[in-house]
């Protein structure tokens, strides 16, 4: 199978993992909340919408359909016989940065509430600021993979050819 498919199908299945996760944050709606939450918790929104999982599970879904596009175009690009620079690690980046991100946002969830109660709640801001860190380092990851991938096109693309 070429990169550019194995970039596509890691993708779709990264996609649908996030689709799989959703139904986490649908329980954790139809459950409620674990701790009771503040005023302070209703006035700060980066607390989306009261589920500690939403970020997790939308980097993971829109990640996935980031890789899904440049599998494709990879691919593409690999059937019209245009060389490209291969390599491994453009694909290992970001599948690890987007199970990262799970890793941390959603399983590590329950780890972090373990050491500091109702961190996501209350909010703990050390906790929180430690918890929100680990996601986005990891994003950073998928983001350099994605950027590596996307300089293995060859040169003269159409992404740097001019319309007309």
């Amino acid at each position: 199978m070429n990169d550019g498919l194995r970039f596509a199908r890691w993708g779709i299945g990264l996609f649908l993992f996030g689709v799989f996760l959703s139904f986490g944050v649908i329980a954790h709606y139809c459950v409620g909340a674990r701790w009771p939450t503040g005023g302070l918790f209703v006035q700060n929104i980066t607390l989306w919408w009261a589920c500690p999982w939403t970020l997790s599970v939308a980097a993971v879904q829109a990640g996935g359909l980031g890789m899904v596009a440049i599998g494709l175009t990879m691919a593409v690009m690999e059937r019209a016989s245009l060389p490209r620079r291969a390599s491994g690690l453009p694909l290992l980046l970001p599948v690890v940065g987007l199970l990262g991100v799970f890793g941390v946002g959603y399983a590590g969830y329950f780890v972090f509430d373990a050491i500091w109660p109702s961190f996501y709640y209350s909010p703990i801001s050390k906790g929180k600021n430690i918890w929100l860190i680990g996601q986005a380092l990891f994003i950073l990851l998928y983001f350099i993979g994605i950027l590596m991938a996307f300089r293995e096109l060859p040169p003269g693309h159409s992404m740097e050819r001019p319309i007309g």
